[in-house]
């Protein structure tokens, strides 16, 4: 994949880190929601750097478990860079164990689908691996895991029958 050109706020040395990015299309059945969970507070014992946007609601949940560790994490927005912080971003911020990354200057006030795509795209090109909790056939999400995959870069999803078409098509298998 071609190399975005970003803006960061925070610790750049948490680029450094092994990353993994987390995906999770929007919608998604609850059983998966649950083993997202686990698979977040996994990351977090581990001390993995986990890259997501952390938008939905989902991966929201996911920051707030991984929000409890003291691993790096890195915010990637799909819109310009944030004015105002929740106060956990800016503690994380503070103990310099956060980085916020957007492909958007700050005249891009709203996020939107097509931001998000470039968004994830961001993630995809700076994470060294790719973790999909779920992607709905034939979404977004699943063409960037098709595009990931055939450059080379590893993707893993739960052993689900909702994932059956990522798997079937080349999706590892998580652990």
């Amino acid at each position: 994949m071609k190399p975005f050109h970003f803006y960061s706020y925070g610790n750049s040395e948490i680029l450094k880190h092994h990353k993994i990015a987390f995906l999770c299309s929007r919608t998604c059945p609850a059983h998966v929601i649950l083993k997202a969970y686990d698979w977040a507070g996994e990351q977090r014992d581990k001390g993995v750097c986990v890259i997501s946007g952390f938008h939905s609601q989902i991966e929201k949940d996911v920051l707030h478990y991984l929000l409890k560790g003291r691993q790096p994490i890195i915010l990637a927005l799909a819109r310009g860079m944030k004015q105002r912080l929740e106060p956990e971003i800016g503690r994380a911020l503070r103990e310099e164990r956060l980085l916020i990354v957007t492909p958007f200057d700050e005249s891009v006030r709203r996020a939107s689908a097509g931001n998000a795509q470039k968004r994830n795209r961001l993630m995809a090109d700076l994470a060294d691996r790719v973790f999909v909790a779920h992607a709905a056939a034939g979404g977004n999400v699943e063409k960037l895991l098709r595009d990931c995959r055939r450059n080379g870069k590893p993707v893993a999803t739960f052993d689900l029958k909702e994932n059956q078409h990522l798997i079937k098509e080349g999706t590892a298998i998580y652990p």
